[in-house]
This record gives C-alpha cells, sequence and structure tokens, in this order.
C-alpha cells in the first residue's frame, strides 16, 4: 500500500504547485526606447539597447530586467563630443563596449516601482536602485523614469569644473509581450 500511496502523494504535490506557480510574462524592447541623460553640459541619448525583461506585477519576484546599452552608441549631437565619448578617459568604449543593468530586486511602492540591480560601467559595478513606473496599453507595457548617477563613481572623465560630476538619466521602455 505504501509504495502505490507514496507515488500518488507526489504527483499530487507537484500537480498543485505547478497550479499555483505564476510565470512572469516576457516582453520585447521596443526600437523607440529612449536613454537620454542630462546635464547643463554635456546631455544626449543612448540609441542602442537590447536584453530581456520578464515582468509581472502579480510575481515581482519572478520579474527579471537584464539589458545592455552599447556605449558606442551614444549621441549628444556633436561629433568631437561622440568621438571623446569613447575615448579611454571617458567610457573606453574599446574596453568597456556596454553599459549594463541586471536587476536582483523588484519592489512595489505606491503606485510605483523600484528596481534595485547590479548596474556596470566602465568595468565598475555597484548596486543602484531606480525608480520606475509602468504604463499599460493593451498587454504592452511601458517602463519609464528617472534617476541620478555620478559618473565619478564609475570612472567616466576626469574631475572638472566644465562637466558636472552628477547626471539625470531619463527612461522610456516601451515593449511588447512576446
Amino acid at each position: 500500500m505504501k509504495k502505490v500511496i507514496y507515488p500518488i502523494f507526489a504527483c499530487a504535490i507537484l500537480i498543485s504547485s505547478l497550479a499555483f506557480t505564476v510565470s512572469s510574462v516576457e516582453y520585447k524592447i521596443s526600437d523607440s526606447h529612449s536613454i537620454a541623460f542630462k546635464s547643463k553640459d554635456p546631455s544626449g541619448s543612448f540609441k542602442e539597447m537590447k536584453g530581456t525583461i520578464k515582468f509581472d506585477e502579480g510575481d515581482l519576484e519572478g520579474s527579471k530586467f537584464d539589458l545592455t546599452i552599447a556605449v558606442s552608441s551614444i549621441n549628444t549631437g556633436n561629433g568631437m563630443m561622440q568621438k571623446k565619448a569613447q575615448t579611454e578617459e571617458w567610457f573606453h568604449a574599446s574596453k568597456y563596449p556596454n553599459v549594463t543593468f541586471s536587476s536582483t530586486k523588484i519592489e512595489k511602492s505606491g503606485d510605483s516601482y523600484k528596481i534595485t540591480g547590479n548596474f556596470k560601467m566602465k568595468g565598475v559595478s555597484k548596486s543602484l536602485t531606480i525608480p520606475m513606473s509602468v504604463d499599460k496599453s493593451g498587454s504592452n507595457l511601458t517602463f519609464t523614469g528617472k534617476f541620478k548617477i555620478n559618473r565619478m563613481d564609475f570612472k567616466v572623465g576626469k574631475k572638472s569644473d566644465a562637466v558636472p560630476d552628477v547626471m539625470e538619466v531619463v527612461y522610456s521602455i516601451p515593449t511588447t509581450k512576446k
């Protein structure tokens, strides 16, 4: 009798766990995304971003953001400034071609969210918490927010009166459900 009960009991546990598992939905990043940085001078944006976004407001623990921004896609509106941004002093694009963010925790905060994760730029990795709002349009989502980042924490450029240390980053990431 025990030989029959154990397999039945194990199957029942497996079936009940599958029935209550919530799976985060995967989203494709739209080409119309925007990652802009602003200061008195310089300001600009990054045009190329890729990655995976899995998000379900009912399953924040299973939700995940893994994003990669190509440093070579920087656009400041000034060709010389864009070229200088690629140099060893600034982003050192030949050695560190990407800025990355990989979430470790997502929390609800009122009507919005806080995403904590590993932010890596120019070989320096730091934990960063980024505020995020989510706008729904049918099954599509747009993630938006803004935060400040100190470029000196990531050894981007040198201390200067001409370029502020703290930059504001404003993002909008429209997505479509996969």
